[in-house]
């Protein structure tokens, strides 16, 4: 394990230590105005929703590590307290990403990405037409947390009106995850297309799962089984009963009277389709 004092490597070396490591980041496409209402686009991943009641969102436009200047986005929200979070999809990623370049100032990075500029409804910075889902937002507070090149500048926003393509809602009305197709940012020049790697883990919200320490001693050192595996054993509420297991023996005799490690392994097997009864039918007969 390599282990590292902040402190004692340059800032763009933990920049790309912190980047790789803390990803999939979803990404703020921010529309901000200056004050003469020239507009500017740009993609920030230091981004994320903190409440819902206020809603609120946070972005981050670091100061530049090269030569600790600020940013367009971040001079704009100061000095005009507005700002449009558009989010990204597939559809726009390379545009989004084209929109990034650093253009020097008064270029207007919506049409050199060839994205739309549609006027907004209470604030005064344009959204990203294409964008599915697309948050005017008031600027409560900027946070600067440095004065050095790689100091972030926490932007604290408050939604005062949210726009949704409703091409990406399902048939209750909610957003739909897999047309959404939201794309997030990743370290070095990598993306993540989120529902390429869609998978669902039931939230122990309603229920109480008897937890990893009440697994059997010879299941929860098994040599097979790894910790996701135990963690999925250990979200069930109750085992299943002696019935339930004469009558799966009944049925898969096979299983019946072999060695430990084969059956973890057959376990595993039915773990990784998420067959977790079946698993623990597997584990438990003798």
């Amino acid at each position: 394990m390599l282990s590292i004092n902040p402190k004692d490597i340059p800032t763009a070396k933990l920049h790309s230590y912190l980047l790789g490591a803390v990803a999939p980041r979803p990404i703020a496409f921010a529309s901000t105005i200056d004050e003469e209402g020239n507009p500017n686009l740009s993609p920030f991943s230091f981004f994320n929703v903190f409440s819902a009641n206020p809603p609120i969102m946070i972005f981050s436009p670091a100061r530049r590590v090269r030569n600790n200047t600020t940013k367009h986005t971040l001079e704009n929200a100061k000095a005009t307290g507005e700002v449009v979070i558009n989010v990204v999809n597939y559809d726009i990623v390379h545009q989004m990403s084209l929109s990034s370049t650093e253009y020097p100032d008064g270029i207007n990075e919506f049409l050199k990405s060839g994205l739309t500029m549609e006027p907004s409804d209470i604030v005064k910075p344009f959204r990203v037409k294409e964008s599915p889902v697309q948050f005017e937002c008031k600027v409560n507070e900027v946070i600067e947390l440095g004065n050095e090149g790689g100091a972030g500048n926490l932007i604290v926003c408050e939604v005062v009106k949210l726009h949704v393509n409703e091409d990406v809602l399902d048939e209750n009305g909610a957003i739909d995850q897999v047309k959404i197709d939201l794309v997030a940012r990743m370290g070095g020049s990598y993306y993540s297309r989120a529902k390429e790697g869609f998978f669902e883990i039931p939230k122990p919200l309603t229920t109480h799962g008897i937890g990893v320490d009440a697994l059997p001693e010879e299941i929860r050192t098994s040599e097979v089984l790894t910790g996701n595996d135990l963690g999925m054993l250990g979200n069930v509420e109750t085992l299943p009963s002696e019935a339930d297991l004469e009558n799966f023996a009944n049925e898969y005799p096979e299983y019946v009277g072999i060695n430990l490690n084969k059956r973890h392994k057959f376990a595993q097997n039915f773990l990784a389709n998420e067959e977790i009864e079946k698993a623990w039918k597997v584990l438990l007969i003798k």
